[in-house]
């Protein structure tokens, strides 16, 4: 039996304040006792019915209960949760007040009239607390049933964007390995050892919506040879990943666009080709909060020396769609010229994982 105890806390609080209410009402028909009387025996009899309610709920199977917003046994549904109210209302007219004259030392005056009055005024509040807790109940499970939906429908997203990405990289490694087999086997077999190696890295990251940043290096790692095989001798590129950054959880194919963007449009108009550096690093934001900062930076054509290398294109959309869906507006992607003289492509994201990644 897992009992929310903190919940039961909070929710035995508005029991007091509401035991505390209803004092001042039986005040009001039994002036002679006093108001501080009047809510030791409200809080004796509001507290059994509490218990009787509260804990009586963890004995009825969860399958039969409204789901609570942090998950376990909510509200009862149908006859149950009447049920369960009845009892508790009982428990806390036939106990409640003897158990008060025990602990107040006060003795209750017994007639048929008082009595009437007191099980009404007890049935009334019951009812009425009970009505409160299952209305908070039925919301909590519907804010919790909305909370699982809009992740179900993040992760379609995300894995949505990420199959629209896949077949772009695939299909063009496909013609380059064609025309390679022809001219040059060695530089084929190479490619397509590269191949094998990226699809398997990329079906072990489609399992999950998430993989450590070092599997991602990786993937990048073989998708730049691919690229260095098609290109020869006018790509180079650098990969830098501190230790301390290699299980950092991230969308799989988060960076790849951002190599392809730098190499479409950066690297292949320039006739000499260049260098592509990828590295990682933490830093401070500017709210001062903790961040993790990829940079794709390349030696290429520079921004607006090449059409589509404005931020707009296909790939990087895709990634500032990604971003949003995972973590919001508390990460970015921003196009600046690179100090080396090409284009460089910043990611920013915070250095705690988004509640929707989930790593293998």
């Amino acid at each position: 039996m897992n009992i929310g105890w903190r919940d039961a806390a909070r929710h035995y609080l508005q029991v007091i304040a509401f035991c505390c209410v209803v004092a001042v009402l039986t005040t009001l028909i039994w002036p002679s006792k006093g108001y501080g009387l009047q809510v030791g025996y409200s809080l004796t009899v509001g507290t059994i019915t509490w218990s009787v309610i509260e804990f009586g709920r963890y004995f009825f199977d969860a399958r039969h209960c409204h789901p609570a917003l942090g998950g376990g046994h909510g509200w009862p549904k149908g006859w149950r949760g009447l049920l369960l109210t009845a009892v508790g209302i009982g428990c806390g007219f036939m106990l409640g007040d003897p158990l008060a004259d025990r602990l107040l030392g006060h003795t209750s005056s017994v007639n048929a009239r008082d009595t009437r009055i007191s099980l009404v005024i007890t049935v009334a509040a019951g009812a009425v607390a009970s009505f409160y807790f299952h209305a908070k109940g039925k919301a909590s499970a519907l804010a919790a049933k909305i909370i699982a939906a809009e992740r179900d429908a993040s992760e379609a997203r995300l894995k949505l964007l990420e199959t629209q990405l896949e077949p772009h990289m695939l299909f063009n490694t496909l013609a380059n390995l064609r025309a390679l087999i022809q001219v040059d086997p060695p530089r084929a077999i190479a490619m397509l050892d590269h191949l094998n190696n990226y699809l398997r890295v990329t079906l072990a990251g489609s399992r999950a919506l998430a993989h450590p940043l070092s599997a991602e290096f990786a993937r990048l790692g073989d998708f730049l040879e691919l690229m260095a095989i098609r290109m020869g001798p006018r790509l180079a590129y650098t990969l830098e990943l501190p230790d301390d950054l290699r299980d950092v959880p991230v969308p799989p194919l988060l960076l790849q666009p951002l190599v392809e963007n730098a190499i479409r449009h950066g690297l292949e108009p320039k006739v000499d080709g260049g260098e592509i550096t990828v590295r990682a690093r933490r830093q401070t934001g500017a709210d001062g909060q903790p961040q993790i900062a990829i940079e794709v930076n390349d030696t290429g054509v520079g921004l607006g020396a090449a059409p589509a290398s404005d931020g707009s294109g296909f790939g990087l959309s895709q990634v500032r769609e990604r971003l949003a869906a995972t973590w919001g507006d508390r990460s970015a992607l921003v196009l600046a010229v690179s100090p080396a003289g090409g284009t460089c492509a910043k990611v920013t994201l915070p250095s705690a994982p988004a509640p929707s990644l989930r790593t293998p």
